[in-house]
């Protein structure tokens, strides 16, 4: 009796289409999954930005005032803090080349008239001309700040930059207290900022710069932390063997 073959046959060109059909779904996910941490990641950004309702200390005096350059509004409320006596010093780190005091307070436009004059300013500010970026600010501030002997300072940037100024001042000068004094420029006081593009724009390049700065800092604050944990570890176990005779 004949044995009765079966009709189904086993088709090996199907598993090599299975395992791509596989790959495919699989960097599906992982896109997903990547672009989803990145908006989770971007949403906990602009949530933690100081907002006008935050809590600011306005009150506490430093040894020093450093105002990072990017606006009007960072400039005039550096030299209104100034006036006030809270530092007897200020910097103003990121100035172009060339730019003197008075031309910096002619360029606050409507401002100009709620700040001293640049004769009044010129025995306290010091304009910083060798920082290009936010670490060129940190490395010039750290410098200017051991220079003047300071041991705290009051930070003033815009709202959106301060995450990302303070990480950068803290891996610099770690033994130094800073004071963030956030402004707040006009496009981000709008309500409607999320479907401004241009604002939009703007605090997702911050937020991949701050990511960037994060990625410098964590190694460094391992390391530091990994230090100051193993010095303490050794001082707790160290002990004097007992001398001879």
């Amino acid at each position: 009796m004949a044995m009765a073959r079966s009709s189904s046959r086993i088709n090996f060109r199907d598993a090599p289409n299975q395992r791509r059909r596989g790959w495919g779904s699989r960097l599906v996910h992982l896109v997903l999954g990547v672009l989803t941490l990145w908006l989770i990641g971007l949403l906990g950004f602009i949530a933690v930005i100081p907002g006008q309702a935050s809590k600011i200390d306005t009150e506490s005096k430093t040894d020093a005032i450093i105002v990072l350059t990017g606006g009007g509004d960072r400039l005039a409320e550096g030299f209104r803090l100034l006036d006030r006596g809270l530092a007897k010093r200020l910097l103003i780190s990121g100035v172009a080349p060339g730019v003197t005091l008075p031309q910096l307070i002619d360029r606050l436009g409507d401002q100009r008239e709620s700040v001293p004059s640049a004769e009044e300013l010129g025995c306290c500010v010091t304009l910083g001309y060798e920082a290009e970026s936010t670490v060129g600010n940190a490395d010039e501030s750290a410098e200017w700040l051991r220079s003047n002997g300071a041991k705290s300072v009051r930070l003033v940037t815009a709202n959106y930059h301060m995450l990302r100024s303070l990480l950068e001042f803290r891996r610099k000068v770690p033994d130094v207290s800073v004071v963030p004094n956030p402004v707040f420029p006009g496009e981000v006081r709008d309500r409607h900022w999320f479907v401004k593009p241009r604002t939009l724009v703007l605090l997702i390049n911050e937020y991949h710069k701050y990511l960037v700065a994060l990625g410098r800092a964590v190694p460094e604050m391992v390391h530091r932390a990994t230090q100051r944990w193993t010095g303490e570890w050794t001082g707790e176990w160290s002990f004097a063997w007992p001398s001879k005779g």
